[in-house]
């Protein structure tokens, strides 16, 4: 039987434009505060941990929030960028192409790229879950989305959105240990979601990344 972890389903490192969470940091605090994984899984790009990944292969795993035409995707075992800005349903068949663990990201969050219900049911045929525990929501919010996947048959994930390091395990899944995105799949039926909505004062953290980044690039710092 496998080792029971806990793992953050949704973490943001500086490779995201609104995080200043340097990977090596986000993988210390990891281990500090006993994740069994790091994934990663920034904004339309993999980049950060690719790098990460290929130095702790089995602690890192890649994974990629993509913004679409509609709302976000949350995707686990990623090997193949997907791009921004592209139809959902181009996002899902290239994901599926490539084996990945699809989730959707904070499904009823209004101001976060909302999904609609009948477009959630549309995707069913290529949903691994959903996210049904996002510390950035508000608790109605995730309440919803643990309703629809329940009513849906589908399996949850849970994560911190974290872009900040403090925010990192607010919420998470424990779980079976898994290496690939098949054992994902096997191991998410008998996950268990841990932890709590975080305080809204942890969006400073992502205002305060996104402000750095602006006076850099009026700047030239790199």
């Amino acid at each position: 039987m496998n080792n029971i972890i806990r793992a953050d389903f949704h973490v943001h490192s500086i490779a995201s434009w609104d995080s200043l969470s340097k990977g090596e940091a986000l993988l210390q605090c990891a281990k500090e505060i006993g994740l069994g994984k790091l994934i990663l899984t920034d904004h339309n790009t993999i980049a950060e941990a690719v790098r990460l990944q290929k130095i702790y292969p089995d602690f890192v795993i890649v994974g990629e929030e993509i913004l679409t035409t509609k709302a976000e995707i949350l995707a686990v075992f990623v090997k193949e960028e997907i791009p921004k800005d592209i139809e959902p349903i181009e996002a899902l068949k290239r994901l599926k192409d490539q084996g990945a663990f699809i989730s959707l990201s904070h499904p009823y969050a209004p101001m976060r790229f909302r999904w609609q219900e009948e477009e959630m049911e549309k995707f069913l045929p290529w949903l691994d879950a959903i996210e049904i525990a996002n510390a950035r929501c508000l608790p109605g919010m995730n309440d919803l989305a643990k309703k629809f996947a329940a009513d849906h048959g589908l399996h949850g994930t849970a994560g911190s959105d974290a872009h900040g390091i403090p925010e990192l395990g607010a919420m998470g899944l424990e779980l079976p240990d898994f290496h690939t995105a098949d054992e994902l799949r096997e191991s998410i039926k008998s996950a268990k979601a841990f932890g709590k909505e975080s305080p809204f004062w942890v969006r400073r953290y992502s205002r305060m990344a996104v402000f750095r980044k602006y006076l850099d690039s009026k700047t030239g710092i790199k």
